[in-house]
C-alpha cells in the first residue's frame, strides 16, 4: 500500500483568477515554452491556491541541477484527480521517460528560481523539458494544456490520443484547462498529504 507525507500546512481553496505569474507577462515562445532564466527570483502569481509545504521524509535524495531527468511532470500532490492521473501515467509509460515531483516539493521550488513563470499557486500542471547535454540552459517549461499534450505525446495507450488536441488552438485549450481546474476539488477532493511513492515507483519520483 502507498504510504502518504503530511504537508504542513493547508492549502487554501482554489480562488477564481488563473494568472500564471510575472515571468509569463512577456508571453510565450513561439514553441509554448519558456527558457531557463539565469539569476532571476521566482515570480509570485496573482488568485488561486498557493503551495503547502511538505514535510517529512523525501521521495528520493534531492537531485544535483545536472541530474534532473530529461521529462518532469509536476503536479498537485494534494489533488486527487492529479493522483489518479499519476498513477495512469505511470501505467502508460513503461519505458520510464516521464518522471515526477510535486509542486509543493523541493525539486518544484528550486525550478521556480529558474523559471519565475512557474506560478506558486497549484493551478497547472508543468512539464520540464530538458534537452541533453545542456543542464539547466536547455529546460523548457510548459504549463496547462500545452504541458498535457506534450506528455500525452511521450506516453503510450489511450492517453496519447490526447496529443490530437494540439490541432486546436491554444487558447481554446486552455479555456477547457481551467474550467477544470476550477472545479476539480469539488468534484474529485482535496487531500492533506502528498503521495510517497511505492518502493517500485521510488526511482521515478523526485522531491
Amino acid at each position: 500500500m502507498r504510504s502518504r507525507l503530511s504537508v504542513g500546512s493547508p492549502v487554501a481553496p482554489l480562488e477564481a483568477g488563473f494568472g500564471v505569474g510575472a515571468g509569463t507577462r512577456g508571453g510565450y515562445h513561439r514553441s509554448g515554452a519558456f527558457p531557463a532564466r539565469a539569476g532571476t527570483a521566482p515570480g509570485r502569481a496573482h488568485g488561486s491556491a498557493t503551495l503547502g509545504r511538505v514535510a517529512g521524509s523525501s521521495p528520493a535524495e534531492p537531485r544535483d541541477e545536472a541530474e534532473l531527468p530529461g521529462h518532469l511532470v509536476l503536479f498537485d500532490g494534494v489533488c486527487r484527480f492529479c493522483d489518479r492521473a499519476v498513477d495512469r501515467l505511470l501505467a502508460a509509460d513503461p519505458r520510464g521517460v516521464l518522471h515526477f515531483a510535486p509542486l509543493q516539493g523541493e525539486t518544484a521550488a528550486a525550478l521556480r528560481r529558474r523559471h519565475p513563470e512557474i506560478p506558486e499557486q497549484l493551478d497547472t500542471i508543468v512539464y520540464v523539458e530538458r534537452r541533453p547535454g545542456e543542464g539547466a540552459a536547455g529546460e523548457r517549461v510548459y504549463l496547462r494544456s500545452e504541458a498535457a499534450i506534450r506528455i500525452a505525446e511521450r506516453i503510450e495507450g489511450p492517453w496519447r490520443r490526447l496529443a490530437w488536441l494540439r490541432l486546436l488552438p491554444r487558447p481554446v485549450t486552455d479555456l477547457g484547462y481551467r474550467l477544470f481546474v476550477r472545479v476539480r476539488y469539488r468534484i474529485f477532493g482535496q487531500r492533506a498529504e502528498c503521495r510517497v511513492p511505492a518502493p517500485e515507483e521510488r526511482d521515478r519520483f523526485l522531491p
